[in-house]
């Protein structure tokens, strides 16, 4: 089996389908209201055809736990709500300053290939970080994009120290995805301290502030357009007046 970094990247639809819905959510939005959306808009894809979606929020602070999350590894379980994601990983924290990007596609209309999906995803967020001047990196045996920080000491065994940047985090349902991915821009670092992120304790996390890059989320959001389209394909902004399916969001 070819290692991710060996997978075609690509993930075009086939000829004919319509361009990627693109919505941008201002303000913070609680976590049930987007477990809800997902689920709602998800099923709209696969029994009325509804149009593909990239959907981008910003969550008060709080953690997620997936399918293979480990009690011990939340660490501090009243600093912040705890909810149960049921996509992959493990824990994750999701607060201001970090994009929630959630993928809504239809893997039929491209490649019934999950690991491929993946690859994909991560090959997304490493050209959305080149924007920046970031070399962002997959591991083969570690889901998620890392930078490497030569300007701290060694890991014990010599290599070089890294942090994480980005997560990835998705469930499949019918061939339809949904969660997706997590950018660190500048969410407070400390509050990944309730939790072992991603189950992964010998590494920490970064943003894009936190390594000396002062970019906004409107700056992030125009970087995460332009690579998807590289990686995906075209989008566009009008999804509700082609959408009838399209869920409101409860206020």
């Amino acid at each position: 089996m070819p290692e991710r970094s060996q997978i075609a990247t690509s993930f075009f639809p086939r000829a004919g389908s319509a361009p990627v819905g693109w919505r941008v959510e201002p303000g913070l939005l609680d976590y049930p209201q987007a477990l809800a959306f997902m689920e709602t808009y998800a099923e709209s894809i696969r029994s009325a055809g509804a149009r593909e979606m990239i959907w981008l929020v910003e969550h008060p602070p709080l953690y997620t736990s997936g399918t293979s999350a480990r009690p011990e590894d939340l660490i501090d379980p009243e600093r912040f709500p705890v909810y149960a994601a049921g996509r992959g990983g493990e824990y994750t924290y999701h607060g201001p300053g970090q994009r929630v990007a959630y993928v809504m596609l239809d893997l039929k209309r491209r490649r019934e290939d999950v690991r491929a999906f993946v690859a994909a995803l991560e090959e997304w967020i490493i050209r959305t970080l080149d924007a920046f001047n970031v070399r962002g990196e997959r591991r083969e045996d570690r889901v998620g994009v890392w930078v490497q920080r030569p300007e701290r000491p060694p890991m014990p065994d010599g290599s070089m120290a890294e942090d994480k940047i980005a997560a990835i985090g998705i469930r499949m349902r019918k061939w339809v995805s949904f969660h997706g991915i997590a950018i660190n821009v500048e969410p407070d670092l400390t509050h990944f301290g309730g939790i072992v992120p991603c189950g992964v304790q010998k590494h920490g996390v970064t943003s894009l502030v936190d390594l000396g890059l002062p970019v906004s989320m409107a700056d992030l959001d125009i970087a995460l357009k332009s690579a998807f389209e590289e990686v995906f394909g075209p989008v566009t902004t009008q999804i509700e007046s082609d959408s009838p399916a399209m869920p409101e969001i409860a206020s």
